[in-house]
């Protein structure tokens, strides 16, 4: 049989929480943000998108885009709950489906589509279960793989359903924009632009060498997704634990900062946030990535790899000094983020040293206390000024584990 995967992602989904929690925000032009100025908006309701106002703009310009525009804060509690809910109708299906952000999961309906005599009903049923359970409408993308998927369900929304079957599959492609293929993001998009490549049907067909000259190793890849083809498996929820690559978090600062007083102090609080995580899931990286972006929004990175691996707070803000030392400001921060990498599960510290275990206890000592009365109830002196961000769920949330940073 044929593979299927179903892509489910929910319609406008922090806007329509807000919405059916207060039904009087029903049609009107809404803007789901975070706190502080320097907020930006993480989902807009459809009425806010005829005006021109999408995720990842400031309020400011959605204000001026749309005058009566309403915004609300961001309440990662309803949109977790919210999200558990729509996970829970899925696994009422089947246990074969794989949470990929907060309102999105693929589902490989391979042999599902069985039980409800073709893919079109079984989607119709799942759409139904939904609005039925949470009040909530999705749309779903039927295609052989997860690439195509993701694709399928962006081309009808909201409430939409669109299936592609392989023979249409290089039609579509020929004029798809490439940069509507997710894995290809804006940078890349202009790369390939500068190289004469558009469309998809367009980069399925250009020279693999040509390809791997400029982008290395994931030009194949590149290639490979201009044809539409895509073998990823689907990582079930309960055993997508271990696929996970890293662990990170970044704030966007309340103002421009230049001091590096502020930003060690910055790093310190990240580096608790990133631990506790890592912590919590018994888990530590080989890897630590700095990020950084200034005020004109120039984002670059630096990492390093250390011989043991980090997990505690003070192995991590230690690491991510050794990382900014290397680096020169050249700009005013905006932004600072760090990121655990090369992970691994399971890990469980055995100190030799009086010293090292007298650290350990420490830390297990003040991870009980913040697990009891909440996050930095108890911290570190250089934590006392510190930056909990706007407290927006990234897009790679999951509302089980890890990515779990509630």
């Amino acid at each position: 049989m044929n593979r299927t995967i179903l892509h489910v992602d929910m319609d406008a989904f922090f806007a329509a929480v807000e919405e059916r929690c207060n039904p009087a925000l029903r049609g009107k032009p809404l803007a789901v943000a975070g706190p502080g100025k320097r907020t930006v908006i993480t989902t807009s309701s459809y009425a806010a998108r005829s005006f021109g106002v999408r995720t990842g703009m400031s309020v400011g310009q959605g204000k001026r885009l749309c005058p009566d525009l309403i915004v609300v804060r961001c309440d990662h509690r309803k949109y977790s709950h919210a999200s558990r809910a729509v996970l829970t109708v899925l696994e009422s299906f089947t246990p074969a489906f794989e949470p990929y952000s907060v309102d999105e999961a693929f589902i490989d309906a391979t042999l599902l589509q069985r039980r409800f005599d073709n893919i079109s009903n079984l989607a119709m049923k799942i759409k139904g279960a939904i609005r039925r359970e949470t009040g909530l409408t999705c749309s779903i993308g039927a295609a052989p793989n997860k690439l195509l998927a993701k694709l399928a369900s962006g081309k009808n929304k909201p409430d939409g359903l669109t299936i592609l079957n392989p023979e249409q599959i290089p039609s579509l492609l020929e004029k798809t924009p490439v940069g509507e293929l997710c894995g290809i993001g804006p940078e890349t998009t202009r790369q390939l632009k500068s190289m004469g490549i558009e469309t998809c049907g367009r980069l399925g067909r250009f020279p693999l060498d040509i390809l791997s000259m400029r982008f290395g190793v994931y030009g194949e890849i590149l290639s490979r997704m201009g044809r539409g083809e895509d073998s990823s498996p689907i990582h079930c929820a309960k055993e997508g634990e271990t696929d996970v690559k890293s662990v990170g978090h970044s704030v966007t600062l309340p103002t421009d900062v230049e001091d590096s007083e502020t930003v060690t102090n910055v790093l310190h609080t990240l580096s608790e946030m990133v631990g506790r995580r890592a912590r919590r899931h018994e888990c530590a990286g080989y890897r630590l990535t700095l990020t950084v972006r200034y005020s004109d929004f120039l984002t670059f990175s630096r990492q390093k790899t250390f011989p043991a691996p980090l997990r505690t707070t003070e192995q991590i803000y230690e690491a991510s000094l050794m990382i900014n030392r290397e680096i020169t400001l050249t700009s005013p921060v905006r932004l600072l983020g760090l990121s655990l990498g090369n992970l691994v599960f399971g890990f469980q510290p055995n100190p030799l040293l009086p010293e090292d275990r007298r650290k350990e206890a420490l830390q297990e000592a003040l991870d009980r206390i913040n697990d009891r009365y909440g996050e930095f109830s108890l911290g570190y002196a250089g934590q006392i000024h510190n930056f909990r961000g706007n407290r927006i769920i990234s897009p790679s949330w999951r509302p089980k584990g890890i990515r779990n940073s509630t």
